[in-house]
């Protein structure tokens, strides 16, 4: 072969190289891929590309609703009692004053194995609002003691429902529920026109109680112990409060001789059911 020749044949052999390595571009290029080293290999992929983004975390689940309030039949507008002839009584604890108080309070009752009723102040509720969960998670009842605690029987039917209803509401926004039960403000007895306020409200019932142990006056641990003692008997319903010590030192003993007793503390529901 001359040198001509050969010359001619070197420049076809690089014509088809070429032509080739366009065609292998094209393809790829139409296919949507391209070779490693264009795309820097696969080691040096954005992470992004080859794992999915990562997920928000799911919220966490609500808790379950509150009880709402129950109609007994049988029973009278306002009550004070439940059955004599059962080893139950029902200890109440009016809502409001120092949350650390109100807490050790609980938790004592949790301890001594005893569920109670809280009548919950609206006012207290807005300052501590983490309250009103924390009684529902002990197992206990939690119920509407008026937006302010003013004396609630000096009102007219509409002042008187509105702050029965101010209260009602937020422990709706708070629980999902008005609560259990509506205890009046300043007032062993509700009138027959705060009753009515109260069914408007959405409470069938009104909680009195049989037993005071008049721990708001703060005579000491020992003396609420007498008072609740002197008078309890099965059935009964305990007036207490979540925001005095003497309440909270006596809550052990009182809890003690309703176990000498046979008398077992449970939520007011529980004791009419």
């Amino acid at each position: 072969m001359t040198l001509t020749d050969r010359r001619g044949a070197l420049r076809a052999g690089a014509a088809a190289a070429f032509a080739g390595a366009a065609a292998g571009f094209l393809t790829n290029a139409c296919s949507g891929t391209e070779p490693d080293a264009a795309r820097g290999g696969s080691e040096h992929r954005d992470p992004a590309s080859r794992d999915p983004a990562p997920r928000e975390p799911a919220p966490a689940p609500r808790p379950p609703d509150a009880p709402a309030p129950r109609r007994f039949p049988g029973l009278p507008v306002e009550i004070a009692s439940g059955p004599r002839d059962r080893p139950r009584v029902a200890l109440t604890f009016h809502g409001a004053g120092d949350p650390a108080l109100a807490r050790a309070v609980l938790a004592e009752a949790e301890k001594g194995g005893a569920r109670v009723t809280v009548l919950a102040v609206g006012e207290w509720l807005d300052a501590h609002p983490d309250l009103a969960r924390r009684v529902l998670d002990g197992g206990h009842d939690l119920g509407n003691h008026t937006q302010r605690h003013l004396d609630v029987n000096a009102m007219t039917e509409d002042e008187a429902h509105a702050e029965i209803a101010a209260c009602a509401t937020r422990l709706r926004r708070l629980t999902g529920s008005i609560g259990t039960w509506f205890r009046p403000s300043r007032t062993q007895h509700a009138g027959a026109v705060v009753q009515r306020a109260a069914r408007r409200a959405g409470y069938p019932h009104v909680l009195s109680y049989d037993v005071d142990s008049l721990d708001h006056t703060s005579p000491g641990a020992q003396a609420v112990v007498r008072n609740v003692a002197a008078r309890i008997h099965p059935g009964s319903v305990v007036s207490l409060h979540l925001g005095y010590a003497d309440t909270l030192a006596a809550l052990p003993p009182l809890l003690a001789d309703l176990d000498r007793r046979g008398l077992r503390a449970v939520t007011t529901t529980e004791l009419l059911t």
